[in-house]
Parts: structure tokens; C-alpha cells; sequence
């Protein structure tokens, strides 16, 4: 079995953001990156199926420019077998048309799995899988807690208002990864040594056959308005007040 698996090049969340001064997008030039959270689950969901699978292949992929190459070499020192960058600007992306790149790549591998973080901490669309999904008309299994693979299908544990649901979706199909799922390993030293021999390969839009076009483009950043200091009130009165004009909460 073959499986595939996202490594998204995020904003670290610790990182101070400053914006441009026409508000488009951020000073990237002092910005520090990571690989998404949830995307780190994915691959130590992958790896940790491939581990009980005689013959199993984890390939990593990463959408971006240049720089998510380091990223994708984390998820090989981490176990993953290869990785596949997709020449991409970040802002020139939605979620729609990584969908569709994912839906080209999926008919390039033909993997029996999919496998991708369930939202990104950046934009936080949580729309990629399920589009996924649908333009390969594949069974889909959102936010998952548990998985287990059988020779045809996987059954998943997610999280649901009710409780914990169980569901069983036929191979191929798409997963999308809850941060309790599992908790990812780290590189060790032997594993970044070999990553950095594992090959890489780089596509082009136009090598996939996958229209440019995005659905959603992001207009204006806006910093969130600066927190103001508490006040003291004379009594209930004037605190009822305050919530009900002032905050309006009540």
C-alpha cells in the first residue's frame, strides 16, 4: 500500500506577525515557520500504519516555494520514504486549488490512503479534505481520533457533539487528523541523516495539469484591536450597566 500525506508550511503560532504596510499579507522576512499541527499528526498516523503493513510506502507532500523543502525532510527523518514539492506561492493558494493538486497527485501515486491534518492553524479553512474527497468521489473520514486498516477499508474513530463516532469508508479514501489521534515522534539523529539522502521530487502546476485559478482571495490583513485595561464600578448597578452598553454582552 501506498499512502499520502500533507506536511504544510505554517506561521509559527509564537512568532510576531507584523503586516505590510498596504495590509496584503505579512513581513515574511523575520517570520519563523513550522510544520501545521495537525499535519505532524497526519504523518505520525502514516508512519505508524505503514509500521503494520508489510509493504508500505509513506509518501509526503508540501505545497509551497522553495523553502517547505526543509519541512518535507523533517517528515522523512521522522520515517516518511519520499517527498513531492509542488512550486507554489502561499498567497496565491485556497483551498480549492490545493484540492484539485491533491486530486492530480492522487492519480500520479494512486495511493490506497490519504492522509492530511485536519485543518491548517493559518488560515483554518478546515475545507481541503473534504473537497478532496469529493472531486475523487472517495469515501472521506474527518477529524479522526483512531484509525485501524483492514485490506479494503479503514475504520475510524472521530469525535462528534454526542460523543465518539465509528466509521467504516472503503478504500481508497481520505482521512483528516485530530491533534488526539496520537502524539508525533520526533526525528532522531539517524533519521535526519538518511532523510537527507531520501529523494525529493518537484512539480509545477502545469507538469500536474491543474488549473491557477483560486476561489478565495484574501483582501486585507487587519490586526486585532488592542486589549484595554479593566476599570473599577461603584456597584451592581453600574456594572450591569457597563455589560449591557458599554461591553454588550448582557
Amino acid at each position: 500500500m501506498k499512502i499520502l500525506v500533507t506536511a504544510k508550511r505554517v506561521t509559527d503560532p509564537e512568532a510576531r506577525i507584523r503586516l505590510m504596510p498596504d495590509r496584503s499579507g505579512i513581513v515574511e522576512d523575520d517570520v519563523d515557520y513550522k510544520i501545521n499541527p495537525f499535519c505532524e499528526n497526519a504523518i505520525e498516523a502514516a508512519l505508524e500504519l505503514s509500521d503494520d503493513l508489510d509493504d508500505c510506502e509513506v509518501v509526503v507532500v508540501s505545497i509551497g516555494p522553495e523553502e517547505c523543502e526543509q519541512y518535507i525532510r523533517t517528515a522523512l527523518a521522522m520515517g516518511c520514504d519520499r517527498g513531492i514539492r509542488v512550486e507554489a506561492n502561499d498567497r496565491d493558494l485556497d483551498g480549492d486549488l490545493v484540492a484539485r493538486i491533491l486530486v492530480a497527485l492522487f492519480k500520479r501515486e494512486e495511493p490506497g490512503l490519504i492522509v492530511l491534518g485536519k485543518q491548517c492553524i493559518d488560515g483554518d479553512s478546515n475545507q481541503v479534505g473534504q473537497l478532496l474527497a469529493a472531486y475523487l468521489g472517495i469515501g472521506q473520514a474527518c477529524f479522526a481520533s483512531e484509525i485501524e486498516l483492514s485490506s479494503d477499508a479503514a475504520t475510524v474513530a472521530r469525535e462528534v457533539d454526542g460523543g465518539i463516532e465509528r466509521i467504516r469508508v472503503k478504500l481508497p479514501a481520505v482521512v483528516t487528523a485530530d491533534l488526539r489521534l496520537n502524539e508525533p515522534r520526533y526525528a532522531s539523529l539517524p533519521g535526519i541523516m538518511r532523510a537527507k539522502r531520501k529523494p525529493i521530487d518537484e512539480l509545477t502546476l502545469d507538469e500536474l495539469g491543474v488549473d491557477a485559478s483560486i476561489k478565495v482571495r484574501t483582501i486585507a490583513l487587519q490586526e486585532p484591536p488592542a486589549r484595554v485595561g479593566g476599570g473599577l464600578v461603584a456597584d451592581v448597578t453600574e456594572l450591569v450597566d457597563k455589560l449591557q452598553n458599554v461591553a454588550k454582552v448582557l
